[in-house]
């Protein structure tokens, strides 16, 4: 979709929250002078959506009255798999949040057919969902679709970039591609600064324009590949290593995907000190991590016997949270 098509779109968004508009009032919140707005008018018109003009001091436009959006046209199939994906993804999404997955539920319910409509609020009033809300910052939709854009017409891009270490910095990107991975949205391309291939997180970018000119995004490149093997080779702070009996399922549902590995280790691996899990073998975890404080509960969540290799400092916040633990569950508290 054409930046110009988006905005005629918006536009009769705003125009269907009813009342006057004044075109000063429409060119502000589209972004554009007052002459483009009359244009869009005219696309609107064009397409055969009913706008009245207003003249005079206090005059500009509204939808003709009476005037409704005609009824979506999708199959219930459709249409559920509509509505569940913005509800179930605002909790898990890498872009946008819940608030705004539930609000675009609620515009698409209301220009649904009737019947439709009513079989699916019944479903959404008696479904859950177990995923929370993604927290996470996600990256503005703007900087998505101009990204995508650039990529897509092999368009330079500026940004200004704040990396894992917080320090700020502008440079210019040949995007060329977009990666989602693991709730989060990647750019990869080659880098001004660099000169190499490198990966950038969206909502790290804190100013984008598209720069003139135009590049090739050289043969057979695999944007996936790239930003996952960036990703391996991203220096953390700490390297976890750890020894867990549990069983290989047991360990792949609860332990984060991207940053640990789970290896089988042949000998057993076990010093007389873990316990038995039933036929359960022993399997060393390795972790990345910037901060330690999140593993000691997880590995509490894991139920089952493990013993910390590296770094000492781990210990000593496991044993913290146990000691923790243990004053919360004696008679009358802590």
């Amino acid at each position: 979709m054409t930046t110009s098509t988006a905005r005629v779109l918006a536009l009769l968004e705003i125009l269907q929250g009813g009342g006057l508009r004044t075109v000063p009032d429409l060119a502000a919140r589209l972004g554009v002078d007052e002459r483009t707005v009359r244009r869009y008018v005219g696309h609107l018109l064009d397409l055969g959506v009913p706008v009245d003009s207003v003249r005079g001091r206090h005059g500009g436009y509204r939808l003709a009255a009476g005037y409704r959006m005609p009824p979506l046209m999708l199959t219930d199939e459709e249409a559920l798999a509509v509505l569940l994906g913005l509800l179930a993804g605002g909790r898990g999404s890498s872009v946008g949040s819940a608030a705004a997955g539930e609000s675009a539920a609620a515009k698409l319910r209301r220009v649904l057919p009737k019947p439709l409509a009513r079989r699916l609020d019944a479903l959404l009033e008696t479904v859950d969902f177990t995923a929370r809300p993604d927290t996470r910052t996600a990256p503005e939709a703007r900087v998505l679709l101009e990204l995508a854009e650039a990529a897509r017409d092999q368009r330079p891009v500026a940004i200004g970039y704040t990396d894992r270490q917080g320090r700020a910095g502008d440079r210019t990107v040949r995007p060329y591609g977009l990666v989602a991975h693991a709730g989060r949205w990647y750019l990869t391309g080659a880098d001004s600064v660099s000169g190499e291939v490198r990966t950038f997180r969206l909502d790290r970018i804190t100013a984008l324009t598209v720069q003139p000119g135009a590049f090739v995004v050289p043969a057979g490149f695999d944007p996936v590949a790239t930003v996952l093997e960036g990703l391996a080779r991203t220096p953390w702070t700490h390297e976890v290593s750890l020894r867990v009996r549990a069983d290989l399922a047991h360990l792949r549902t609860r332990l984060p995907a991207g940053l640990a590995t789970v290896t089988p280790l042949a000998d057993g691996g076990g010093d007389g000190d873990g316990g038995s899990d039933g036929d359960a073998g022993w399997v060393r975890v390795r972790l990345r991590a910037e901060r330690l404080d999140w593993i000691p509960p997880l590995l509490a969540a894991l139920d089952r016997p493990f013993v910390v290799e590296h770094p000492a400092a781990l210990r000593d916040l496991v044993r913290a949270l146990a000691r923790r633990l243990d004053e919360y569950a004696a008679d009358g508290g802590p």
